[in-house]
This record gives structure tokens, C-alpha cells and sequence, in this order.
């Protein structure tokens, strides 16, 4: 079944159709979805390469990943934004384009996809403190949104971002309300936008309670279960060792659990913890209390908001840019309790 076959049965004009299709806000959402079952229902699939032809347009939407953090490929949190936001694109007409290229090669790949017209915006992940990316691809033209904020960048940009300052802020509180002074932060690396946030949260919360942040309770890394594990070792070696965990990622969590368990310890008795938890589709407990503490939020939604973002600012490039912050659930678990007499 082509277009005109489609628009026929519905009754409606090929352009709205089209429209419906292709997400335009302009058509209702009743429309939508009924263009939408009619061609679920009658098989019919948009020629792309057609639809490049005639507007111009690739319906391709790129992710460039230096090869720095290709161990992102693999992380189940890369792979749940992914998820997301192809679901977007699909819903919309478009594909994804992910290149992953060395650091060296990042802004040569960003100008051979708007020379060569392979994509119609792009999607920037993990954004850096005074992100150049931002100044570089308003200059070469590509639409695009960002997965986070990029603190020090002073231009104009579309952003998705979590609160991870007060997400951060509040489990610190939380587990000062139990009686926790020694307070440790297993971090993601602070040259990162969302970890300095996080530190920022974490801080604030002790010297609002009047604890002194301690740099010996303070570790950043690259978010392993490994790095947890030896972070976590080390801080209950000490003399005066944590008697809770602020962990950035799940991921890095698993570590930290494995550590507590080898040195004789309960977690949630004897130390507590609370980790970010990113909602992961496999990760998930059926369980009526989770194990773990946790700031909650979910990733593949943020793809397929985000995903949103950017086909907004393709269509629609004069717009305002839009800034979307969302909040992080404190969910209670079985890693947290009070301080040990």
C-alpha cells in the first residue's frame, strides 16, 4: 500500500497523513493514532529514500561515540537511552546512525555528517564542563539536543538533563536523618557534567547540616563495578571508615556490595548505601522492597523525550530552545538503615 492508497482509505489528505506519520504536533492526537493503526494494521512503511528525495532530508538522526568511553557501547544504560529514543524515531520516520570514532576524530565526524548529508540533527551524550561540542556544532549547523547540561558553556542550546545536584542532595540528607556522619561519594568522573553535579548535591547537604566534607571519603572514576569494588575497600580500611555509601551509578553499586560482603559486613546493618539507579529494563526487581536504596530515573524514557527534543528543533529550527529537567524518585530499599550504635 502506497501514500495515496493510505490517505484514500482515511479520508484524509496525503499531507496530513504524511504529517500524522511523521509526528507533527499540528495533528491531533486522535489523528495520529488512528493514521498510525491504519498503517500498522495495512503494512504500510514510508520509502525514506523517496521521502530524502523530495525534501531534502535524510530522516536519519546521528549518535557519535568516542572511542574514549566505547565501553558505553556495552553499558546497559547506553543500551536503555538507545532503546527509547529509537522508539521515537521509529515512531516519527527516522532512523539512527551511531559512529563511533577516536577522540581525535570527534569534530572531523561531525563535519563529514553535515557535509555529506547523513543526518538531519544529531543527539550529544555524556556532555563535558565548558563542552566545546556545543560552539562547534552551532557553527557547522546541524541541529541537535543534548543528554545533560554542560556548565560553563554560556551559548544557547536544547537540553534533557536530571536534577542530579538535588537528587544527590537528598539521599545525603536521608542518610544523615539516620544517624550517618561518615558519609562516603563513589563518583563518576567530575570532569563530567552530571558527576560534578552530583558532588555539588552531596556537599551542600553536609555543610547544611554541619559536616565538613571529608576528601578522604571521596573517590571519581569511570563507573565500573571494579572501580566500586576497590573504592569501597579502600574507604573501610581506614581508620575511621564510612558508615554509608553514596554510589553514581548501580553499576559501580555491585562493587561496592561485593567489597562490604568480603570484609564481614552487612550491607544495610553494618554499612548503608544508596546508589543512582538508571530504571534499567533488565535490572529490575519484582520484589515488594527493592535491595537497594536509590535515586531513580528513567533512561529510556529520557531517550524518548529527548528523541522528541531534537526532531522539535529539526522541524522547527526558529523555536525557542527547550529545556526539560526531570526529577529523580528516592526510592527505599534494603541497603539503608541507621548508623551502627
Amino acid at each position: 500500500m502506497n501514500l495515496k492508497q493510505l490517505s484514500t482509505l482515511l479520508g484524509l489528505s496525503q499531507t496530513t497523513v504524511s504529517r500524522a506519520l511523521n509526528g507533527y504536533a499540528d495533528v491531533s492526537e486522535a489523528t495520529r493514532a488512528r493514521v498510525r493503526a491504519a498503517a500498522k494494521a495495512h503494512d504500510y512503511r514510508p520509502n525514506t529514500r523517496a521521502q530524502a528525495l523530495a525534501t531534502g532530508r535524510s530522516r536519519v538522526i546521528g549518535h557519535v561515540i568516542p572511542k574514549v568511553s566505547t565501553h558505553a557501547m556495552v553499558n546497559p544504560i547506553f543500551a536503555d537511552f538507545i532503546t527509547g529514543a529509537g522508539e521515537t524515531y521509529s515512531q516519527c520516520g527516522y532512523e539512527m546512525l551511531i559512529s563511533v570514532v577516536d577522540v581525535a576524530e570527534e569534530e572531523a565526524a561531525y563535519r563529514a555528517m553535515k557535509r555529506r548529508g547523513l543526518v538531519d540533527g544529531l543527539i550529544v551524550s555524556a556532555p563535558r564542563m565548558n563542552d566545546p561540542r556545543i560552539e562547534l556544532l552551532d557553527g557547522i549547523g546541524l541541529p541537535y539536543a543534548v543528554h545533560g547540561r554542560a556548565t560553563g558553556t554560556d551559548r544557547p542550546y536544547s537540553w534533557l538533563d536530571v536534577n542530579n545536584r538535588r537528587a544527590f542532595a537528598r539521599a545525603t540528607d536521608f542518610l544523615i536523618d539516620l544517624g550517618h556522619r561518615r558519609i562516603a561519594l563513589i563518583n563518576g568522573l567530575e570532569a563530567m557534567d552530571f558527576a560534578h553535579r552530583r558532588r555539588q548535591g552531596y556537599e551542600e547537604a553536609l555543610r547544611a547540616r554541619g559536616i565538613a566534607p571529608d576528601p578522604a571519603l571521596m573517590q571519581q572514576d569511570e563507573m565500573t563495578e571494579g572501580y566500586g569494588w576497590r573504592a569501597t575497600r579502600k574507604m573501610l580500611a581506614q581508620p575511621d571508615p564510612p558508615t554509608a555509601f553514596l554510589v553514581s551509578s548501580v553499576i559501580c553499586m555491585l562493587g561496592v556490595r561485593r567489597a562490604i560482603e568480603e570484609a564481614g559486613l552487612t550491607l544495610g546493618r553494618d554499612v548503608s548505601a544508596i546508589t543512582h539507579d538508571d530504571q534499567l529494563s533488565y535490572l529490575r526487581e519484582d520484589g515488594p522492597v527493592p535491595t537497594f536504596t536509590a535515586t531513580r530515573s528513567s533512561v529510556r524514557e529520557a531517550g524518548q523525550r529527548l528523541a522528541r527534543m531534537v526532531i522539535d528543533r529539526i522541524d522547527t529550527p526558529e523555536a525557542p530552545h527547550a529545556h526539560e529537567l526531570l526529577e529523580a524518585e528516592l526510592i527505599i530499599g534494603r541497603s539503608t538503615g541507621p548508623a551502627p550504635g
